[in-house]
C-alpha cells in the first residue's frame, strides 16, 4: 500500500471463487526428479548487532517443473545452534510478498530466549526477486519518486494519467524480465523453501511466518505437510482472498485505524493542540492533505506522499508520536519540515523499495486473478472511498499494475489442511493490514491449529515486538511444541491483552533515539524488518 508499507502486507481475494487444490498426499509424490544439491557454504558476514550471522547463497530452479533448467540465486543467512539438543532449522519471513528476510535470522534468533534460539538453526533468506538474491527485480526505478499525482483522481484527465502510469510499470516489468514473470509467485516460492530444507539436510523445517509469509506458510504446508515439524503464522493473510478483494477489505481496515490514531492524538491535546474531538482532529488532518496538493511540503510531499506517510501508523503505533508531531507542526505553527522527515522516515521510496514493489506486484499479479476492465476498478474504489477514505485510492493505483499484467494469472490454492502438526496462529483483533478474520479463517482451514489473539491490538506483527504474553506462547511451541487448547468449543484457545498505546512523543532527540533502540518496549526494530519503515 506504500511503497516501503504496502509491499510488505497481503490480504487479498478470492476473485472468481476458484480455487487450485494443491497434493496434500505423501510430500514430492509425482514432482520431477530434483537436482543433486552441492551443500551450502557458509561464510561470515557478522554485523554488529548479530556477531554469529552467516551467509550463503543457494541455486534453485527457475521453473521448478524443470528441475534441470535455468537457475536462479537465493541469498540466505543463519544463526547456528549451539545447545546439544538441536531442533532443527527455523526458516523465518517477514511477509511481503517482496519482503527481504535476510535481516530476520539475527533478529529472531537475538529476541527469542537464549535457550531456544540455541536449539534452532534460525534461517533466513531473500525469496526469489527480492534484494541479494539473482536476478533482483527492479521494473521501473523511480516509480514512486516525488511528487505523484493526487491518488483521489480530480477528474477524467488524472484517472487517465494515473492509469497510464500503472500501465506504463506493467509494461515496463514486461520487457525487462519476460522470462522470470510467469515464475515469480507463491507456490514457486514454497517450493524454493523446500530446496532450502534439502539443502540444510534437514527432513523438515520449522517456520515462523509475518504477513504475507503466513500465506506462504500455509502453500508450503499444503504442498509438504509431512515435511513441516512446527509452524508458527503471526498476523494473517485471509486463505479466502487472494488478492483483489481482500485489498478492499483493507481499505476499511485501515480507514478504522487510522481513526484510532485521529482519536489517540484528540486525547493527547496537551501536547499537540489539535483539538479533543477526534472527528474535528481528523477534519484538520483532510484539510492539512488539502492544501498539500496546491503546495506539496518541501516540493516533495503532495497528497500521495502524505498517506505514504502516515500509513506505517496503521501498522505499528509507535510510530504515531512522531506523526503526530510532524501533523501538528504542519497545523498550529505552518512548520513543514517536520512532515518532510516523517515522509523521508516513513513513506520515501529507495532502491530496495522499488525492488520490493516490484516483486510484490510481479508475485500478486500471477498469484491469482484481477478484473482486467479498469471499469470494475474506478467502480469498486469511488464506493469504498465514499465510506473509507485515507487509503482507498492509494492502494487501487499500488495494485493497479495487475489490471494491466503481461503474465495471465494462476488460481489461489486451496490451503486447507488436516495432515500437519498443530499449527500455532497468533493474530490481533484490529489489525488493519491483515484484518482478523483471516486469522480465524486459516484456523478453520487447519485442523488442530491453536488460535492465540491479542485483545484490542492494531499492530501487525505480535510476537518478538514487546508483548511478553504473546512472546511466551511463541516461545513455549518453539521450545515444546505445545498449544494452548481453549475450553469446549471456543475457537479461541488463548487470549492476550494488548500493549498500552504509546505515550506522547520523548521531550528529546536523544530519549527518542534511546526508546527506538528498546526493541523489548516499543517494537520498532521488528517492525522496521516487516518493512514498514526503514
Amino acid at each position: 500500500m506504500t511503497p516501503r508499507a504496502g509491499m510488505l502486507i497481503a490480504a487479498g481475494a478470492l476473485v472468481a471463487g476458484t480455487v487450485t487444490v494443491l497434493p496434500a498426499t505423501p510430500a514430492g509424490a509425482g514432482e520431477p526428479t530434483p537436482r543433486p544439491l552441492l551443500p551450502l557454504a557458509w561464510t561470515d558476514c557478522a554485523t554488529k548487532a548479530y556477531p554469529k550471522l552467516q551467509c550463503a547463497s543457494l541455486k534453485v530452479p527457475l521453473n521448478h517443473d524443470d528441475p534441470a533448467g535455468r537457475t536462479v540465486t537465493l541469498a540466505l543467512t543463519r544463526v547456528q545452534h549451539t545447545a546439544k539438543n538441536f531442533q532443527g532449522p527455523l526458516l523465518v519471513n517477514p511477509g511481503g510478498p517482496g519482503g527481504s528476510g535476510r535481516g530476520m535470522a539475527g533478529y529472531v534468533a537475538a529476541s527469542l530466549p537464549a535457550k531456544v534460539a540455541a536449539e534452532y538453526d534460525v534461517i533466513g533468506f531473500d525469496p526469489r526477486g527480492v534484494g541479494k538474491s539473482e536476478p533482483a527485480l527492479d521494473c521501473r526505478p523511480g516509480h514512486f519518486a516525488p511528487v505523484r499525482p493526487d491518488s483521489v483522481p480530480g477528474g477524467a484527465a488524472d484517472e487517465r494519467a494515473a492509469v497510464e502510469r500503472a500501465q506504463a510499470f506493467a509494461s515496463a516489468c514486461g520487457k525487462k524480465y519476460a522470462d522470470v514473470l510467469p515464475y515469480i509467485d507463491t507456490v514457486s516460492t514454497a517450493r524454493d523453501l523446500d530446496v532450502i530444507r534439502r539443502a540444510l539436510g534437514a527432513p523438515k523445517i520449522n517456520y515462523l511466518g509475518y504477513s504475507y509469509g503466513t500465506y506462504l506458510g500455509a502453500v508450503y504446508a499444503r504442498l509438504y505437510p509431512d515435511r513441516v515439524r512446527r509452524m508458527a503464522l503471526d498476523s494473517v493473510v485471509n486463505p479466502h482472498g487472494v488478492w483483489y478483494e481482500d485489498n478492499i477489505a483493507q481499505d476499511y481496515a485501515f480507514d478504522t485505524r487510522h481513526k484510532a490514531f485521529m482519536a489517540w492524538v484528540a486525547e493527547q491535546d496537551a501536547v499537540y493542540e489539535l483539538g479533543t474531538d477526534p472527528a474535528a482532529v481528523e477534519a484538520a488532518w483532510y484539510r492539512m492533505r488539502d492544501a498539500l496538493r496546491a503546495a506539496p511540503a518541501g516540493g516533495k510531499v503532495g497528497p500521495g506522499e502524505l498517506e505514504d506517510t502516515f500509513l506505517p501508523g496503521g501498522y505499528y503505533n509507535g510510530y504515531w508520536p512522531r506523526l503526530a508531531k510532524a501533523f501538528s507542526a504542519y497545523v498550529n505553527d505552518a512548520d513543514a519540515v517536520p512532515l518532510e522527515e516523517a515522509y523521508e522516515l516513513y513513506g520515501e521510496a529507495d532502491a530496495a523499495a522499488d525492488n520490493g514493489y516490484s516483486v510484490y506486484t510481479a508475485v500478486q499479479c500471477r498469484d491469482a486473478g484481477w478484473p482486467r476492465d479498469w471499469n470494475v476498478w474506478r467502480k469498486d474504489s469511488w464506493d469504498v472511498h465514499a465510506k473509507a477514505p485515507f487509503s482507498t485510492w492509494n492502494n487501487a493505483w499500488y495494485n493497479a499494475p495487475c489490471a494491466f499484467w503481461p503474465v495471465d494469472s494462476l488460481t489461489p490454492p486451496d490451503v486447507s489442511n488436516d495432515q500437519v502438526p498443530p499449527v500455532l496462529v497468533l493474530q490481533a483483533t484490529d489489525d488493519a493490514a491483515t484484518p482478523y478474520e483471516g486469522g480465524v479463517a486459516l484456523h478453520r482451514l487447519m485442523r488442530g491449529s491453536s488460535l492465540v489473539v491479542e485483545e484490542g491490538g492494531g499492530n501487525h506483527g505480535v510476537t518478538l515486538g514487546g508483548n511478553a504474553c504473546m512472546d511466551e506462547h511463541l516461545t513455549t511451541y518453539l521450545a515444546t511444541g505445545t498449544v494452548p487448547r481453549g475450553e469446549g468449543d471456543a475457537e479461541v484457545d488463548a487470549v492476550c491483552a494488548t500493549l498500552p498505546d504509546p505515550e506522547p512523543e520523548p521531550a528529546t532527540r536523544a530519549a527518542e533515539k534511546d526508546a527506538k533502540k528498546d526493541t523489548k518496549r516499543d517494537g520498532t526494530a521488528l517492525h522496521g524488518l516487516l518493512g514498514h519503515v526503514r
